[in-house]
């Protein structure tokens, strides 16, 4: 049985004044925020809200967050099948549990690059992790196009420079994501019965669609599959480089499809 986490919101406060000496929005080191969530969850709204923040206002210095929410399917109960769900997610958050050795996966959850986990409305936590991170080295990803091939595929053109030779892992997996830039529901049942729910970054596929070795770069473009078909505008496409069996982080990069 998977755990909802519904003690205080510590949610938006804590991320507040933490642009410093770099404006709000700047380029800074690329950071992935993972957000899993669902409607079905009563203390994920607050969650949901926070990566909307974090999404839109870029409040952490020096740091270029990247986000993506992952609904997980668990929660397709007591009335209410969260229709961005999938059963994907809810594995690559199972693979998270195993490495950071928790008890079961809960929402609403916060990873921060692979390499820190936390109750996903807690802003204090997300902030020092992204404080953390942006100080890490990474590999520099890039995607230089991202095209529509038909109404259910984009041609997603992804560059990642080698890994340097002090990096820990000997390769690193490239994952795609696909995403709707905004999205929002009207629950009609379970936890969040007569609530409106806004969403951003909603993940509707992470495809594996390569890997990178230390001095060897890579430069390929690669086919992934789109859900919603009729608004490119409405996507984003993600590439990021992280190492094996849900491991940190270590490159990312995002782009609008149908620019």
């Amino acid at each position: 049985m998977k755990t909802c986490f519904c003690f205080a919101l510590l949610m938006l406060a804590p991320l507040m004044g933490w642009a410093g000496d770099v404006p709000a929005g700047s380029a800074g080191s690329p950071v992935l925020v993972e957000l899993f969530t669902s409607e079905g969850c009563s203390s994920c709204p607050p969650a949901d809200a926070m990566l909307t923040k974090l999404d839109g206002e870029q409040p952490i210095a020096g740091a270029q967050l990247i986000v993506l929410g992952e609904h997980v399917d668990y929660w397709d109960h007591d009335g209410w099948k969260d229709a961005y769900s999938s059963h994907a997610f809810t594995e690559r958050q199972e693979d998270y549990a195993r490495r950071f050795r928790l008890s079961e996966p809960f929402t609403p959850q916060m990873v921060v690059d692979g390499a820190a986990q936390m109750n996903g409305s807690n802003g204090a936590l997300v902030a020092r992790a992204v404080e953390d991170a942006r100080g890490r080295a990474k590999v520099p990803v890039r995607i230089s196009s991202v095209t529509a091939e038909n109404a259910k595929t984009l041609r997603v053109h992804v560059e990642v420079e080698a890994m340097p030779a002090d990096f820990k892992a000997r390769k690193a997996e490239i994952f795609v994501a696909v995403a709707l830039n905004r999205a929002e529901s009207h629950v009609s049942g379970g936890e969040n019965k007569g609530r409106d729910i806004r969403h951003v970054a909603v993940a509707e596929s992470i495809e594996k669609v390569g890997t990178v070795e230390k001095g060897k770069s890579f430069d390929r473009e690669v086919a992934v599959k789109v859900k919603s078909t009729g608004d490119l505008g409405n996507l984003r496409v993600i590439a990021f480089v992280q190492e094996a069996d849900a491991g940190a982080v270590v490159g990312a990069s995002m782009s609008g499809a149908g620019q």
